[in-house]
Order: C-alpha cells, then structure tokens, then sequence
C-alpha cells in the first residue's frame, strides 16, 4: 500500500469518527479526543488496529484463507442477460491497466 493510500484511509477513518461523535471539522477537536470517547484505540482496548494495520494484516494472509478467498472469490453459474455486475476484482484490474502497472507491482 502506498503513502498516499495510507493517508487517505486514515483520513477517511478520522471523518467517519468525527460523524460518529456529532463533531464537525471546523470544532478543531482533537482525534486523540474523539478516539477516547468512542474508545478506539485506548490503553483498554490495546488488542483493537487501527485501520491500515487491519488492511496490511489482510494483505499478507495466505491464500488459503477465507479473507484472501472472498476477495478473489468468483461465482459459479448462469449469468442473466445485460451488463454483468462490476466485482472489487474487476475495479482493481481496470484501475491497474489504466496506471499501466503489473500485478505485481500494484
């Protein structure tokens, strides 16, 4: 994952805390404030990641594991007629192709 990622995800995190605690961003409320109302990431709950810690720990599981399988899981069958449903797989393999990145890389 990149920096950029990274920091998107936090602040999307941040935003949802902040809707979450009825705070607008203009309240310039400290995040360690709102963590500890909603106790996220508090002495108490130290077993609880935060969010780009839980994607990294995703990202490294091993293929056998029904986290990995759900994400490159497709399914069996008939399709109807008409434009098939878009998958997360899809998403990302379109996203590569247009950055004009390997899978390996991306």
């Amino acid at each position: 994952m990149k920096g950029e990622h990274e920091w998107k995800l936090n602040r999307t995190e941040m935003s949802m805390i902040r809707w979450m605690c009825g705070v607008k961003l203009k309240e310039r409320t400290k995040n360690e404030q709102l963590k500890k109302t909603l106790k996220i990431g508090t002495s108490q709950f130290d077993d609880q990641k935060d969010l780009v810690e839980m994607v990294w720990t995703c990202e490294r599981k091993d293929d056998n594991d029904w986290v990995k399988r759900c994400i490159t899981w497709e399914v069996e069958g008939i399709r109807h007629r008409g434009r098939p449903t878009k998958t997360w797989c899809d998403c990302v393999k379109i996203d590569t192709e247009s950055l004009g990145l390997s899978q390996n890389r991306a």
